[in-house]
């Protein structure tokens, strides 16, 4: 294979200053391939040959012991939440459509007005300690999140599901508080998963589910927890051995693995280190630069694209800078304009992931589908739009211009055709103008010391991004290039790295001022309820007090009332587009957030152990590791040997 100059020089700068480059030796960028390496045990004692190992997404767990999904801040992306669990309805992203999960059929509608539904269960399922599963369950736990105040869902739950009642063993009845055309999308996943977990009745019904720590946990899907690190760095799960009675098992058979093992080996260089020997089968998020070490490195290791841009584009959440905007001086739209055409998005791509990245001026991702449906249709409306003085801050010309500095640093495969080059690398950004920034920044108040901005208060303006540590390497890097260039601009910036855990608790409960955050820019399908439907104001929560949705504290009362119109159609009706357009350029004249560049999804896989996994050639499903769909992936996977 070749590498482009641009990759090499930023992979040898990168990976000296993590000091990869003298772990790997004289290998590094040379093209040498070691041989498989034949581990007939892993350290946690499974046969290697059985045990699929999987990079933990949110790195080690602070508190291992404590696997109780409705508590603030439990981490559950160690494997609990991909293969222990089930939803009662799940997504299938290469078909985009949702499928049944523990339910066994999608929801009924029991009147026009859609607020009655019969929900169909599956039958034959039972919990991992052989209890069987039952409605019992699920009325228990929605009775259950409705009575404890204390979740950080149940306001959330109670604000839109009135009751669930059992007609039989299998047969539920739902009442919602309002029309609700969308119910298998308010009880079920199509983007990571859903806060409406079930659990076994028989364990949790003499617990408090405040302070119920669920460990260790009785699970429902194929997999049951079998051992952990006290560390919180690896988690054991293993195959079980009625995996006939799971949702996996009744729709695509027996699983492969006897094991999961889900495990965090810390920094990034240390996870490129494992997978190069073998001691990872798939990667979650790593950069551009430590890809292409790898694939130089291991002949085993493929990306989503065998070539330019190698990650998968079509992630369905984008990232940016998000504000808590109940506090000054981030609750005037002004401050967070200014703060927008302080930024010059072309170096801050490079700086990011050497420019691997589609741009997106819009509050939802530049996945294909949503390019076609929104992006470029809205393309003439950001070029015309203007700020409240006249000010078009709209550049059609971004990816033109980024596109002929990655061709002059020697990068292949970028196109030429300026249509191309905005399918590729996005419709376009907003304009870097540190002038017009200062403008906006004077009219809100702020003055300029001798370069350092001050708040109208008088004090200087300095700003904190909180980033995550350790995982999300593309919003941990993006947070760094933003903070370069606001302190270039005279606004001191420092990035603060943070663990799963305590990231989300501050985000959730507004315990911050600027995060590298991205959780309410996602999308899928045209239909924009998902996420939209989150920026309601509605769910607005006083600082301290944990938010189920719209953590970013953002009230705006003609945006509500589209969505409560968005609320009440299905997802079909043909004022879906029309709806969720005037609802990007409502979050586009407020930016709340400052959107900026879909994900771009480096999560390679190692095919010394397994094969077929998802790829853009073997499109069954999206390379979506961390989600709760990922049992169904794993369920598809052969071992090598076997070829």
């Amino acid at each position: 294979m070749t590498t482009s100059p641009l990759f090499e020089k930023r992979a040898r700068g990168a990976l000296m200053a993590l000091g990869l480059a003298a772990a790997l030796g004289s290998t590094v960028l040379a093209g040498y391939a070691p041989a498989a390496y034949a581990q007939q045990m892993t350290d946690v004692g499974t046969p290697r040959a059985e045990t699929l190992i999987v990079d933990m997404l949110n790195a080690r767990v602070g508190n291992p012991t404590n696997m109780n999904m409705y508590q603030q801040g439990v981490a559950m992306s160690h494997g609990f939440h991909q293969v222990a669990l089930s939803q009662l309805y799940d997504i299938d992203t290469a078909k985009g459509t949702q499928i049944p999960g523990l339910a066994a059929e999608m929801p009924e509608a029991l009147n026009d007005e859609y607020t009655q539904f019969r929900v169909k269960l599956r039958e034959g399922l039972a919990w991992s300690d052989g209890q069987p599963f039952t409605a019992d369950d699920v009325v228990f736990t929605a009775e259950m999140i409705r009575d404890t105040p204390a979740l950080a869902y149940s306001a959330a739950f109670t604000d839109a599901i009135a009751s669930v009642t059992k007609v039989d063993d299998y047969t539920v009845e739902i009442e919602t508080t309002r029309p609700t055309p969308r119910l298998a999308i308010v009880l079920g996943s199509v983007i990571y998963g859903n806060a409406f977990h079930v659990v076994p009745k028989h364990i949790w019904e003499n617990e408090d589910p405040a302070t119920f720590t669920n460990f260790p946990p009785v699970t429902i899907s194929a997999y049951k927890y079998r051992d952990h690190d006290p560390n919180g760095t690896w988690f054991l799960w293993e195959k079980r051995e009625d995996w006939q009675n799971t949702e996996v098992g009744q729709m695509i058979g027996e699983p492969k693995p006897q094991y999961m093992l889900f495990r965090s080996y810390g920094t990034e260089e240390r996870r490129v280190l494992a997978m190069a020997a073998n001691d990872i089968d798939i990667l979650t998020d790593i950069s551009p630069e430590s890809l292409d070490i790898l694939r130089n490195q291991n002949d085993k290791v493929r990306a989503w694209f065998t070539d330019f841009p190698y990650a998968n584009l079509d992630d369905p959440c984008e990232r940016g800078i998000h504000f808590n905007t109940s506090i000054a001086p981030y609750d005037d739209a002004k401050t967070r304009w200014a703060l927008a055409l302080a930024i010059n998005a072309q170096r801050a791509s490079i700086a990011t992931f050497s420019g691997m990245m589609r741009a997106s001026p819009l509050a939802i991702p530049p996945t294909t589908v949503l390019m076609d449906t929104y992006h470029q249709p809205m393309a003439q409306w950001l070029t015309e739009f203007t700020l409240e003085d006249g000010y078009q801050p709209f550049d059609p010309d971004y990816a033109i211009k980024l596109g002929e500095q990655l061709r002059a640093e020697g990068v292949e495969g970028i196109p030429e055709d300026p249509e191309q080059l905005r399918e590729l690398l996005g419709v376009g950004w907003w304009k870097h103008d540190p002038e017009q920034a200062t403008k906006l920044l004077t009219e809100a108040g702020f003055t300029n010391n001798g370069g350092q901005w001050m708040k109208p208060d008088g004090t200087p303006f300095t700003i904190n991004i909180l980033a995550p540590a350790d995982f999300e390497v593309q919003s941990q890097r993006l947070a760094f290039a933003v903070a370069n260039e606001w302190t270039q601009f005279g606004i001191p910036t420092q990035v603060q790295q943070m663990q799963a855990g305590a990231f989300f608790t501050a985000e959730n409960t507004g315990a911050y001022e600027v995060g590298s955050y991205w959780g309410s820019s996602c999308a899928i399908t045209p239909d924009l309820f998902v996420r939209m439907e989150a920026w309601h104001q509605d769910y607005v929560r006083e600082n301290g007090m944990p938010a189920s949705h719209n953590q970013g504290r953002y009230v705006d009362a003609e945006l509500s009332a589209l969505i409560d119109e968005l609320r009440a159609i299905p997802a079909d009706d043909e004022q879906i587009v029309p709806l969720g357009t005037d609802i990007l350029k409502e979050l586009v004249e407020g930016l709340p957030v400052i959107e900026m560049f879909g994900t771009s999804k480096f999560v390679p896989v190692n095919e010394t152990y397994w094969t077929n996994y998802p790829s853009a050639d073997n499109y069954y499903e999206g390379p979506w590791w961390w989600w709760s769909n990922f049992k169904f992936i794993a369920a598809r996977l052969e071992p090598a040997a076997a070829e």
